[in-house]
């Protein structure tokens, strides 16, 4: 075949090809541009579906405008901030009325997603009880996730208890009070609420003070609601704060009632202690607050657990009773603990109370000292609480 022939035969087949694949390309780039619109109206629907939920005469809570915030909180100046957590921030606003709010900013980059930040939403919206904080409204604009509360000035418990000077400020029945009312607090949410609601995070951070030292508890974005017949649950993503999850719950991912009562009763003990669980340090022995609670209470040395801030305002027999409910909350196994009817009963009156069975994690660390063998365990609760995600 001569070159020209050749020459011709090649343009033939690259203008035949061209005539194939140029159809293939427009209709190829057609597609995607559906796909990628079908994906911007779904999304934006979605976003659409959850404005009107939170709209909804069902849950009757005000949405605030993101102009509206910004305003409050002076642009969420730095001035402005109450906390910071794993989730985001929490501002001092005040809005155009005069009336104090705090709001909850939830980070962009936050493990708290939409589902959470509605969870959150519709376990608080309906829930009136005095010893829970009050949800005044949200709001969802410009990519923005907040939460509007009603504004605390006495901050949360571990502002107070953890602190050597701010814990002068916190006698006995001043921390009695915040005790009876966080029980009573529970005691709503699992009994006496619309629907039962397990809050998964109760610790000292998540209960807020207000003016008169009143306890209310808070945070409830890792809540989970049941019906009056359900049975406890489980989950394959284990979230809450060291420290305060009960084994059953940190080991195969089961929650019920009893969970948060295990986190009632370390938070209890922490509060007569005045030391956090997690973290704590004895001269005598590497065991955690409630290990050295339980070696106490078995040795009758139980006022070696008072913090000596509280001993000159405190009626002995009343603190010792309570800590003794404090280890019932505590047992490491669930139907040994008592629900929060039986807790407040305990803890408002003077009956004969029973005796505790051993904590769950009750563990001897191994002493920061030593760099050979691990040191002995009371109990066969050595759980690596590294592997789980805490807030």
């Amino acid at each position: 075949m001569a070159a020209s022939e050749l020459k011709e035969n090649r343009k033939s087949r690259v203008k035949h090809l061209q005539v194939v694949l140029l159809p293939l390309l427009v209709i190829l780039m057609v597609m995607i541009s559906l796909s990628l619109l079908y994906a911007y109206k779904t999304k934006r629907l979605k976003r659409a579906g959850k404005e009107k939920t939170l709209a909804s005469p069902d849950l009757d809570l005000p949405l605030f405008s993101f102009m509206q915030i910004a305003k409050a909180t002076e642009n969420f100046s730095n001035n402005r901030q109450l906390g910071k957590g794993g989730f985001g921030t929490v501002y001092k606003g005040v809005l155009e009325n005069g009336q104090d709010i705090a709001v909850k900013r939830l980070s962009k980059d936050s493990r708290q997603g939409v589902d959470e930040f509605m969870n959150e939403v519709s376990c608080i919206a309906k829930l009136q009880h005095r010893n829970l904080v009050m949800l005044l409204g949200c709001c969802i604009e410009e990519g923005e996730r907040l939460l509007i509360y009603e504004y605390l000035p006495n901050k949360s418990l571990d502002y107070y208890i953890f602190d050597k000077n701010m814990c002068q400020s916190l006698n006995w029945p001043k921390r009695y009070n915040i005790i009876l009312g966080t029980a009573r607090g529970l005691l709503y949410l699992h009994q006496d609420s619309r629907l039962k609601i397990i809050h998964r995070d109760l610790k000292a951070s998540n209960i807020l003070l207000d003016h008169e030292m009143n306890p209310k508890i808070s945070d409830f974005g890792l809540a989970r609601t049941f019906g009056e017949s359900e049975t406890p649950a489980s989950t394959t993503r284990v979230v809450g704060t060291h420290g305060y999850m009960s084994p059953e719950y940190a080991f195969d991912g089961l929650f019920s009632v009893k969970s948060d009562v295990y986190s009632f009763g370390v938070s209890l003990l922490e509060i007569i202690a005045g030391k956090r669980n997690r973290g704590f340090d004895h001269p005598d022995h590497n065991l955690n607050l409630i290990g050295h609670v339980w070696k106490m209470f078995n040795e009758c040395n139980i006022l070696e657990v008072v913090d000596t801030v509280i001993l000159e305002s405190c009626n002995q027999h009343e603190v010792f009773r309570v800590i003794q409910i404090g280890l019932l909350c505590v047992q490491e196994y669930p139907e040994d603990r008592p629900n929060m009817s039986a807790t407040i009963m305990m803890l408002t009156r003077d009956d004969t109370l029973p005796i505790p069975k051993q904590p769950g994690f009750f563990v001897e660390r191994k002493n920061r000292h030593e760099t050979g063998s691990s040191s002995e365990a009371f109990s066969l609760n050595t759980v690596d609480m590294s592997s789980f995600a805490p807030r």
